[in-house]
């Protein structure tokens, strides 16, 4: 039914009965005759800010996600699947390229990959993929708003200004609107069109790629140059589909008791005043229901395969770039290491995937490359941070996969854009959230528990200071972090000064009318000033 943009009851009860007659079966290497078993087909559905932890028990109960829980049902689900920069440009890079952020150096949103990096799905044209793309990319250099870079820029400045509007809700419509988010529908009409018009006919396999922008926040005109984007927006039809007694209200810290990296971010994104409950409920549903807007979207996409009969012969994934704190730890937005902002969800189901299968691995977006060139046959480089999900996809035991296929037990995340005044990189093993920043000494190290504190709201460094020696070696082992931290501060004053030269006499007016001009504007001359002071410091 894409004249209303969701499928309808009918329609998704024909499409949850049909299950996958492939799903948990092992793929055969030959045909009966001999000749080698053709490469799947795949489908890459990308979104934005979607909270992983929503595609599983207990997130799952707070809306109603039901292609989400038809992958799951028909694939495999992990449930500890996680960005490896919780912010758009970054962790796309990770995701096309299959290296970490410290080896891009893709620093914020405005420096990712060159525009003619080999990405994955280069590869897989080059050995006789057809390929598609349509919607949000972001992955390569130079997008974004100028706020956006000269906030990252300036994020070691010794001054406090917000950054972003107050978070708040938008309703918008009636019980009938379906298509709220109009251009991520028409993108996925056009994946819709392309594989009823053109995969339909193909003799080759296909890789295509729909990347959406829901559920990140729309933009809030009044915040000024570019918009910050913190505005919740969905229709009665969407909001239908949250459990509101399910929402779970998050507790917060008191401002004087919130890590100094955690204050600055509450801070600068314009959450440090007063939040009645029903406040954050409601921004907390809102964004929910523009996850359910986000999952009819991706069951256009399975739908148009089944229609075509090629959902038995296709490997669809989804996942996002990163997740939404939805005003957990006194936040909204990303650019944290918190589960809300740095998990993310990812599914996939197809031929040779095993059914409703739940996977406990720790496993990342890098991880996304080589798994694609597993797919498509393609040689693996040896260079890469991630490693191919196909083994864990198929139900491999651990003894069962080559050595060198075995993943670490761990995984890397790292932030070093804007809203956070330090570079953060984050470890996750075992039950442990290793959290350390900058240089290693000069800010305070977070260490969370997540079996006994899911909700991260006790920092047990100082009580196991065994633990936090044994991460921070381990984290040193796979990435100089204090001397990537310092190669970002000197990226940073070079790449402000540049700017700042490049604008002359109109430096004073512009930076002051940038999306902080709400406070800049009380007092520009001691912002000016402390400018002045911080790029001082290196002379």
């Amino acid at each position: 039914m894409r004249g209303s943009g969701a499928l309808g009851r009918a329609g998704l009860a024909l499409l949850l009965m049909a299950a996958a007659p492939w799903a948990g079966a092992r793929p055969r290497v030959t045909a009966p005759w001999g000749q080698p078993q053709p490469r799947p087909s795949v489908v890459l559905v990308a979104c934005d800010s979607l909270d992983g932890r929503l595609t599983f028990y207990p997130g799952n109960q707070t809306v109603d996600l039901p292609f989400i829980n038809f992958m799951k049902r028909s694939g495999t689900v992990f449930l500890n699947a996680y960005t490896n920069s919780p912010i758009c440009c970054p962790s796309r890079a990770a995701m096309w390229s299959g290296l970490f952020t410290h080896i891009t150096e893709s620093w914020n949103n405005f420096k990712g990959l060159d525009p003619d990096y080999v990405t994955w799905m280069d590869l897989m044209e080059k050995h006789g993929y057809r390929t598609q793309k349509y919607g949000k990319l972001d992955y390569t250099s130079g997008h974004h708003s100028l706020s956006n870079r000269v906030e990252a820029w300036t994020r070691d400045v010794d001054f406090l200004l917000r950054q972003e509007g107050r978070p708040m809700v938008n309703l918008t419509g009636d019980r009938k609107h379906v298509r709220v988010m109009e251009t991520d529908w028409q993108n996925t009409d056009k994946a819709v069109n392309w594989i009823k018009e053109e995969a339909v006919n193909l003799t080759q396999p296909f890789v295509l790629y729909l990347g959406l922008n829901l559920p990140h926040p729309y933009p809030s005109p009044y915040t000024g140059e570019n918009f910050g984007s913190s505005t919740f927006l969905t229709s009665p039809y969407w909001l239908g589909k949250v459990t509101y007694e399910a929402i779970k209200i998050p507790k917060w810290s008191s401002l004087s008791e919130m890590h100094p990296v955690d204050y600055y971010s509450s801070y600068t994104k314009n959450c440090t005043g007063e939040f009645t409950k029903q406040e954050v409920r409601n921004i907390r549903a809102f964004y929910y229901a523009m996850c359910a807007e986000t999952d009819a979207m991706l069951g256009e996409i399975i739908s148009a395969l089944r229609d075509t009969g090629l959902l038995k012969k296709t490997i669809i994934m989804f996942t996002a770039d990163h997740g939404e704190l939805a005003m957990e730890h006194r936040q909204f937005y990303k650019m944290s290491m918190y589960e809300g902002s740095s998990h993310v969800p990812l599914l996939v189901m197809g031929p040779g995937v095993k059914e409703q299968q739940q996977v406990q691995n720790v496993v990342s977006l890098v991880d996304l490359y080589p798994t694609m060139l597993d797919i498509a046959r393609i040689p693996v480089p040896q260079n890469l941070s991630g490693y191919s999900l196909m083994p864990l996809l198929r139900g491999k035991a651990e003894n069962e996969v080559s050595p060198r296929d075995t993943r670490p037990s761990w995984v890397l995340s790292e932030f070093h854009g804007c809203n956070v005044n330090s570079s953060t990189y984050m470890l996750r093993t075992g039950k442990w959230k290793y959290v350390a920043y900058s240089d290693g000494h000069s800010v305070p190290p977070q260490l969370f528990d997540l079996t006994s504190d899911p909700d991260e709201l006790t920092n047990v460094a100082m009580k196991f200071p065994v633990i936090v020696h044994s991460l921070d070696k381990t984290l040193r082992s796979i990435v100089n972090y204090p001397k990537v931290s310092s190669s970002v501060q000197e990226y940073n004053k070079r790449q402000f000064v540049s700017w700042k030269q490049s604008l002359g006499q109109n430096y004073s007016n512009v930076i002051a009318n940038l999306r902080w001009h709400q406070d800049w504007l009380k007092e520009p001359r001691k912002y000016e000033n402390a400018i002045d002071k911080w790029l001082g410091q290196s002379k």
